[in-house]
């Protein structure tokens, strides 16, 4: 059996480890060489992009790209790790928040922000995780960064229902920077309020361009396995350049080209073949990473 070499999107169901949908393609495509871009929560669902054979050295470069989510805020409730699977640390009533203060609230998040990362997250520290530390009963302090929120529609605000009268849960879809925390929204929008909050539903409907109608659900891949090849999912995350046979023999053996580029670019020869992705430096195109020999 050939090796795949491309991106399976795949839609991950609730309650499974990223490194789980791993482990299943792993099997389905019967290769070792399997890895995802962009890691989601055992709670979370969605568009998680998983590469093959040589199209996971593409997926570094996908780490960086815009990403989509839809999500449901608790205000009034605030827990250990800033979602619904963390034991709640402080409850105050949010009942008598209004709809415009939640919105006008939210608003702030907008743009460019500073964004401290939940605690019970992959950051490491020292060396260690940092949900390790705090499973371990330490307390963590991680630096803000810089992320960029880009859209951030609120689509209802509503009571959390009878066996959370004094909640209120606010639904919301977003667009963001690669390395924006969600559950860290959920956290802060509680802050800003005084009630604190914590996220219980979220699924990822985007990855760059891979959305949830590329998506298939493990049972699917399971009955049918195919991946989306990759020159596909190149030409479909990176702006595109057609190689005449000289330059894309020059690509094959790793030399700068005097193409003018706006940003990282996929190269591809006559063929059609994706041959590397090329960045502009220093007035020429230099390559960043070559697929072929």
């Amino acid at each position: 059996m050939t090796e795949p070499n491309g991106l399976v999107v795949v839609d991950k169901p609730g309650g499974l480890t990223s490194h789980d949908v791993v482990a299943r393609v792993r099997r389905l495509a019967g290769t070792r060489k399997v890895g995802h871009a962009g890691t989601l929560d055992p709670m979370a669902t969605g568009v998680l992009v998983v590469g093959t054979g040589r199209a996971t050295r593409l997926l570094g470069h996908l780490m960086t790209t815009e990403k989509a989510y839809d999500a449901t805020i608790r205000l009034g409730v605030s827990t250990v790790t800033d979602d619904a699977e963390g034991d709640v640390v402080a409850t105050v009533p949010a009942d008598g928040l209004t709809g415009e203060q939640v919105r006008t609230a939210l608003a702030a998040f907008v743009g460019d922000i500073e964004q401290v990362p939940t605690a019970v997250s992959a950051i490491k520290v020292d060396g260690k995780r940092s949900y390790q530390r705090v499973r371990e009963g330490e307390e963590v302090a991680l630096d803000a960064r810089p992320v960029t929120i880009h859209e951030l529609v609120v689509h209802d605000v509503r009571p959390g229902g009878a066996a959370s009268p004094q909640t209120v849960d606010v639904d919301v879809s977003l667009r963001c920077s690669s390395g924006t925390y969600v559950r860290a929204v959920a956290r802060d929008l509680g802050a800003t309020l005084g009630v604190g909050g914590h996220l219980t539903a979220l699924r990822r409907t985007a990855v760059g361009p891979y959305r949830l109608d590329d998506a298939r659900t493990l049972e699917q891949l399971t009955d049918e396995f195919s991946v989306m090849s990759i020159e596909q999912a190149a030409r479909a995350a990176f702006p595109s350049y057609d190689l005449d046979p000289g330059e894309a023999q020059a690509v094959r053996y790793g030399r700068a080209l005097p193409l003018d580029i706006d940003g990282l670019t996929a190269v591809f020869a006559p063929s059609g073949e994706f041959l590397a992705l090329y960045r502009p430096e220093g007035g020429r195109a230099r390559p960043a990473a070559v697929f072929v020999g």
